[in-house]
């Protein structure tokens, strides 16, 4: 008995690897929705419930807890959030350091510095600015300058001597804060210790204009310039064979993100890790290119920070959890996953 020989089979279907400009759109408008989202339904949630039936008729005292109190708070968290997790893509890229954040190069610990400096002196009003703001913006500018004057060789700013006086000077500021918040009195004490932590409060929305204008301007900037990031994240002498000037571009990044940061740690105090986590989250599944990464971790940032704010709210309500101890017990697990990751690799 003869066997059946098998009919030949012709090649089978081709698997068409997937798009990448679908996949990024994919990333991009789902970041979106999820930060419509969160501009909608977080202002619902709080320690007290509220009367719909009155917020709809736009009776008090519902509606304005709603808008003046929960509204301009969420918006606060939505842009601060979006603004710490985009320096923080664009100091991991330009430094090329995965645990970069926007504390790293001490501009942010400068606008802490300069904050408990005006929490110590008593300083309510500088120049029609609340005291705490100011300080927080004159400390930033004032470590922003050494850190460029130390980093500045010949004209020119490398990566590697901003990363190393951004490190010594960071150093200094945290010293100086815990020799004043010890130095400080009692009640003072506490002011710096709450401030510290990091959180968001309701905020007048003529200051919040104020904020989401300046910080638009500057992310939309930083975002334009993807593709210098991207060279960038390669290598300084990768990114001049291909045109960029690498002491320009390095000065414009550090600039931004530190615009970014000290406008942001002004109004909400030094909330950390939302600048680790999120550009970490989005790399390996969307990919490693900045024009993607960054627009998804402003929006995704804002939708981790608005959230642990709103969990605060009512986790032991009536009771409020500061946003900044929530994202550093999301924040420190992280960390520690990453550090685990990269020993097993």
């Amino acid at each position: 008995m003869t066997g059946v020989r098998p009919k030949a089979q012709g090649p089978g279907p081709k698997v068409q690897p997937p798009d990448p400009r679908r996949s990024a759109a994919v990333w991009v408008v789902g970041s979106l929705v999820a930060f419509v989202l969160a501009a909608l339904v977080l202002p619902f949630f709080g320690p007290t419930s509220l009367d719909y039936g009155r917020v709809w008729r736009g009776e008090e005292p519902d509606w304005s807890i709603l808008t003046n109190l929960r509204l301009s708070r969420t918006l606060l968290g939505l842009f601060a959030g979006g603004t710490l997790a985009l320096a923080g893509s664009l100091f991991q890229s330009m430094l090329r350091d995965a645990l970069a954040t926007p504390y790293t190069l001490g501009v942010s610990t400068g606008a802490s510095l300069g904050a408990v400096i005006a929490i110590t002196l008593n300083w309510h009003l500088v120049g029609g600015i609340a005291g705490v703001w100011a300080g927080a913006l004159g400390g930033a500018a004032i470590i922003l300058l050494i850190v460029m004057g130390a980093a500045r060789r010949d004209r020119q700013l490398s990566v590697s001597s901003l990363l190393l006086a951004g490190i010594a000077i960071n150093s200094v500021c945290g010293a100086m804060i815990l020799l004043l918040h010890g130095l400080a009195g009692l009640s003072q004490s506490y002011a710096i210790s709450r401030w510290l932590i990091g959180s968001l409060d309701a905020i007048e929305f003529q200051t919040l204009g104020v904020y989401v204008a300046v910080v638009g301007v500057v992310s939309v900037l930083v975002i334009r310039q993807a593709r210098q990031w991207n060279l960038l994240a390669v290598g300084e002498s990768w990114a001049a064979t291909r045109g960029a000037d690498v002491s320009r571009s390095v000065r414009t990044g550090y600039v931004a993100g530190s615009i970014l940061a000290a406008a942001t740690v002004a109004l909400t105090g030094p909330i950390g890790f939302v600048g680790l986590v999120v550009p970490h989250l989005i790399r390996p599944r969307a990919g490693g290119d900045d024009r993607i990464v960054m627009p998804c971790a402003f929006l995704l940032g804002g939708v981790l920070l608005a959230t642990c704010d709103a969990i605060g709210r009512v986790v032991l309500a009536p009771v409020e959890v500061p946003a900044g101890a929530i994202t550093a017990f999301i924040g420190g697990p992280h960390l520690i996953w990453l550090v685990r990751k990269g020993a097993s690799r």
